[in-house]
């Protein structure tokens, strides 16, 4: 297989984006209510864009407790993620290993050259080669479609808009009755901001996470191995601790298959149910099989 657009997923992912960008616009319209100094909103948000891009990829290392691993520690996953990157045609990227029992991956880093993979141990236990071999370049795919970077700008004013729900009062100063409505259409604008943009951006990664597994079996050529592996980290879910899984749920993002222990959390799922991207996978099949 090539690796081509799929313009129906695009179509979705643009839409998608443009819906969040006109919101944003009217955010930002709604905060010079909160304050007439537009330059330090721009400032403000400029420092805290750079904060995310600089540093998101340390600070989802840390969360999972990961460490950066050299060849002589793993060098068969060294070798196998060398191997897989020259076929994405993107540098290696920084290979990371968290100690849990959860079956897991996820890549983080805001360009191909700054880029990290990181795998769990309870991953590299559960899988046979093939099967990792199909995660690890899910992963790639990730990185070769900058979804690290544009998921992180996608949230950003979702970030911002938290920020305001959470401190907007204290900071906003109603010192008179005009000031302090000023400040409550700012708060109330931040919910519906936030709420709004927490669903479009939960729609927006599940259409990425179609596209990484269809570059993934562009890497690789195997769409079975990918399959096999995510129903394998799907049933084996189940069997993880729930202290482990409640330590590692705000990943859910970056991670090859969510954590998604109760209504809640499925209903509002980073990535598309397994049996559809397996669903999907099978029709790729089909297709190299044909061609």
């Amino acid at each position: 297989m090539e690796w081509k657009a799929d313009w129906g997923l695009r179509g979705r992912m643009f839409l998608t984006m443009f819906l969040l960008a006109a919101l944003y616009i009217v955010f930002l319209g709604v905060l010079t209510l909160y304050t007439r100094n537009f330059l330090l909103i721009v400032g403000f948000m400029s420092i805290f864009l750079f904060v995310q891009l600089f540093f998101s990829d340390k600070l989802a290392l840390r969360s999972m407790g990961a460490r950066k691993v050299d060849e002589n520690e793993f060098p068969e996953l060294h070798r196998t993620v060398a191997r897989l990157s020259q076929q994405a045609d993107i540098p290696k990227p920084t290979i990371a290993v968290a100690d849990t029992r959860t079956p897991n991956a996820f890549a983080t880093g805001r360009s191909k050259k700054s880029s990290t993979v990181c795998v769990t141990t309870g991953l590299l236990r559960s899988l046979d080669q093939e099967e990792l071999e199909g995660v690890i370049a899910h992963e790639l795919a990730h990185v070769k479609n900058r979804d690290v970077m544009v998921m992180t700008i996608a949230s950003f004013l979702a970030t911002i808009a938290m920020f305001i729900l959470r401190w907007g009062w204290l900071f906003g100063g109603g010192r008179n009755r005009q000031g302090g409505a000023q400040v409550l259409v700012a708060i109330v604008a931040s919910l519906v901001v936030w709420i709004v943009s927490f669903l479009l951006i939960r729609a927006l990664s599940r259409y990425r996470e179609y596209a990484a597994d269809r570059g993934a079996v562009v890497i690789t050529g195997k769409p079975s191995a990918l399959a096999s592996a995510l129903m394998t980290i799907d049933g084996r879910m189940d069997r993880v601790p729930d202290e482990d899984l409640r330590k590692q749920s705000e990943m859910n993002a970056f991670f090859i298959v969510p954590i998604s222990k109760g209504a809640i959390a499925k209903f509002f799922k980073t990535h598309p149910p397994t049996e559809k991207r397996v669903d999907r996978l099978r029709e790729l099949e089909r297709e190299m099989e044909t061609t």
